[in-house]
């Protein structure tokens, strides 16, 4: 190969092998790869095809030196018959003098341009085919010669290296975010654990779970939807929501209210139509795709979380943060379940203090009304046996008197009542409009003389 190569030409070689090696991004080295090609050959065409997985065709095709008009004019991309399949089946450089000549030849659809000499090399990785190096139309109408076929067989060498590097680059990055994202998974989970056991705030606790739900899947927006008889209420939110009431959805006959009962993880595409609900009902204005999770506590579905929009990629959300908010979910059911139970122990017990309170009441009222009664009751036959009318007004303002206070004890109210009979002399005045009924019953002969009934 030395013989074939020059001095300048060597030196161009190492140099793209080093730029190529430079490029982490496969897409980046493909496109230098390309060019370099052409450059180095002098061909007016390049292109590269990238065998499928079981290397009988090819499952991409990148040119150089077609433009777009002349892409649209030729159709479908060639998947590998003819004289490219030639270096499929048998991986080896092929130099052509007349492409078209050549018995495997299909020839060429309309529109094509015209190719007449033709150089193929395949490129191999840790040995097996991986793709193929076409070029064509070497300037000046001559055909491609040895020293051609070394540079483009020494390229096609440094394009494995750069390949395989960019792949497992691209894989350990790959690897590296999967990573990542467990561990913003683990950090969620371990948060919300922690608030399974140290917070009962039952708001709270929902605010939590919709904002770390939200940066765990890198959603636009995040709802928890809790179940309340047969309807689903927004119970709390965070992203991209709108400010007002959002509308409760029905359990039954709703997509929304399906994948609670199914308790099963639903992945929506569009959700107005697969939801059959606009949006906005939700507070989540022009929200596309969707992810509904089931909250379900010991076999009882509590509610939902939905995640809306994927705010990084194409917006929607991959089988991986179905897993990942799956797992978020389970911990986030635990910490609503226990907030619940913590919220209805609260109020069964206020409502166990409010009983015990209205029952001592009404027993401290029973007997002093007793004993309130019983003092009344030796007034009145006291009363009853006195001659004369000026002890029976004694007597009548004394039992007023303890009739007022027996109800100041058992009404609270009572006390802007008045509590003797001498502030209702005047039945015209403020204070007597209140008790005029008193005043003429107390003035009335037959109530005070015993001897007038």
């Amino acid at each position: 190969m030395d013989r074939v190569l020059d001095h300048e030409r060597l030196e161009r070689l190492l140099e793209a092998g080093r730029g190529l090696l430079a490029d982490l991004d496969l897409g980046l080295v493909l496109d230098r790869l390309l060019e370099l090609a052409r450059e180095l050959t002098g061909a007016r065409y390049a292109a590269l095809g990238i065998l499928d997985e079981r290397r009988t065709e090819l499952e991409q095709f990148l040119t150089v030196g077609v433009d777009e008009e002349t892409h649209r004019a030729i159709g479908d991309l060639p998947r590998g018959r003819g004289i490219l399949g030639i270096l499929i089946e048998d991986p080896e450089p092929l130099r052509l003098h007349e492409v078209g000549a050549h018995p495997r030849s299909y020839g060429f659809p309309p529109g094509h341009p015209e190719m007449r000499p033709f150089l193929g090399v395949p490129i191999l990785i840790r040995g097996e085919a991986w793709g193929n190096l076409y070029l064509t139309e070497k300037a000046g109408g001559e055909d491609f010669d040895e020293a051609d076929e070394a540079s483009v067989v020494v390229l096609a060498d440094w394009a494995a290296l750069a390949i395989e590097h960019a792949r497992l680059y691209e894989a350990v990055d790959a690897r590296r975010k999967e990573l990542e994202r467990a561990v913003r998974g683990f950090e969620a989970t371990a948060t919300i654990a922690r608030a399974v056991g140290g917070e009962t705030d039952l708001d709270r606790v929902l605010e939590l779970i919709v904002k770390r739900g939200r940066a765990l899947v890198e959603a636009r927006s995040v709802l928890i939807l809790l179940r309340e008889d047969d309807e689903l209420r927004v119970a709390s939110a965070a992203g991209h929501v709108m400010d007002r009431e959002p509308a409760r959805l029905p359990v039954a006959g709703s997509p929304v209210g399906a994948a609670l009962e199914r308790q099963h993880t639903t992945l929506v595409g569009d959700v107005e139509r697969d939801l059959a609900l606009v949006p906005e009902q939700l507070g989540v204005p022009d929200a596309s795709a969707a992810l509904l999770v089931p909250l379900v506590f010991r076999g009882r579905a509590l509610g939902l979380l939905i995640a809306f929009d994927r705010l990084s990629g194409a917006g929607s959300f991959t089988r991986d943060d179905e897993q990942l908010l799956q797992a978020f979910a389970a911990s986030a059911a635990t910490a609503v379940a226990n907030a619940q139970a913590v919220e209805a122990e609260r109020l069964r017990h206020s409502l166990r203090a409010a009983e015990e309170e209205r029952r001592r009441w009404a027993r401290e009222l029973h007997d002093e009304t007793l004993q309130g009664l019983g003092g009344l009751g030796m007034l009145l036959s006291s009363a009853l046996a006195a001659d004369d009318d000026e002890r029976h007004i004694r007597r009548a303002r004394r039992l007023n008197d303890r009739i007022q206070r027996i109800g100041l004890r058992g009404d609270p109210h009572a006390r802007s009542r008045p509590q003797n009979p001498r502030t209702c002399r005047e039945p015209n005045s403020r204070s007597g409009l209140k008790c005029a009924p008193f005043w003429r019953e107390w003035k009335s002969p037959s109530r005070l003389d015993p001897r007038s009934s």
